[in-house]
This record gives C-alpha cells, sequence and structure tokens, in this order.
C-alpha cells in the first residue's frame, strides 16, 4: 500500500517505487487505480462469466429501464464513446443478455434494454459484485471510499476535463 515516505514523496509498502509512483501525473495514477480494481471486481465477478465492464453495462441499462437509454445516452452515462459501446454490447446482445428495440416515436433510434436473461444474469452477477465492494470498504473503510467514488463521478462528468482551456 502506497504511503508518504520520510522525503514527502510516494512510498510503496515492500516495493520498489515504479518510475510511474514518482511522476506527479493524476492520468497515470487514476489509470493504475483502475487497472488494480477492474482485476479485483473481474475475479469476483468470473464464476457469472462477465466482466466489471460488462457488468456496469448490465447495470447502467438495469437503472434506466423505466426509460430504456439510446445508444448515444448509454455511452455519455458510461463516459464512454459510441464505436467503444458498440464493441462492448455485441457479446453482452449475442449472449441474449441485451436487446436493441427500435422507438416507437422515432424508427432512427434504438433503445437497449435488457432481456429476461440479461436481468436474470444481472442479479446473479451482483452478489458477487458486492463481495468485491465489501472487500474494499474492509480495507478503505465505508466512508473513504464513499467519498472516492463521489471524486472520481466528479471528475468523469466534469466538462471542464475534456479541454485544456475555458
Amino acid at each position: 500500500m502506497p504511503y508518504i515516505g520520510e522525503q514527502g514523496g510516494l512510498e510503496m509498502a515492500g516495493d520498489r517505487k515504479s518510475a510511474s509512483a514518482q511522476i506527479p501525473c493524476f492520468a497515470t495514477a487514476i489509470r493504475k487505480a483502475s487497472r488494480h480494481l477492474t482485476q479485483l471486481y473481474d475475479a469476483a465477478l468470473a464464476p457469472s462469466g462477465l466482466r466489471s465492464t460488462q457488468f456496469t453495462i448490465l447495470a447502467e441499462i438495469g437503472l434506466r429501464s423505466e426509460a430504456p437509454p439510446t445508444m448515444a445516452e448509454l455511452a455519455h452515462g458510461l463516459v464512454m464513446d459510441r464505436s467503444a459501446l458498440g464493441h462492448n454490447l455485441r457479446p453482452l446482445q449475442r449472449a441474449g443478455l441485451i436487446a436493441l428495440r427500435e422507438s416507437d416515436r422515432d424508427l432512427r433510434r434504438r433503445h437497449v434494454v435488457l432481456t429476461a436473461k440479461g436481468k436474470a444474469k444481472f442479479r446473479e452477477a451482483s452478489q458477487l459484485w458486492q463481495r468485491a465492494q465489501d472487500r474494499f470498504a474492509e480495507i478503505y473503510g465505508a466512508a473513504a471510499g464513499a467519498r472516492l467514488r463521489a471524486t472520481m463521478l466528479g471528475i468523469a462528468h466534469d466538462a471542464r476535463l475534456a479541454r485544456l482551456a475555458d
């Protein structure tokens, strides 16, 4: 676990510092943390056959079941570009977990919905996901985890960070 060393810099417990630990890059630190947490959640979700990215997509669709999102709305909610979303949706669609439904009002718009099989898979995976959530809270604390989540979501949805200047 990283800690602040005697010289005020980042130290890694029981491990040699990586070069990037010495570089004060916000993006690098966030990406490293993201990769590490993804490994935890992927391991927890493995028995369901889902990866954490797929679980997140199913969760986002499930939370919007009353007003299913279009592809563009789903991509925006997940902070993904539409081509990356399409790439991630194809295996879920092939597995019969999601479906694309034409809009009743505008035939050019397609809404992404969970199928009955997708809802069942999400319920199954949710129990596994909770184990990863509990592990994170056990290590970092529920309150610290909630603050970190709020900070990360603030960063994810801050439009000012999409450009270098106002």
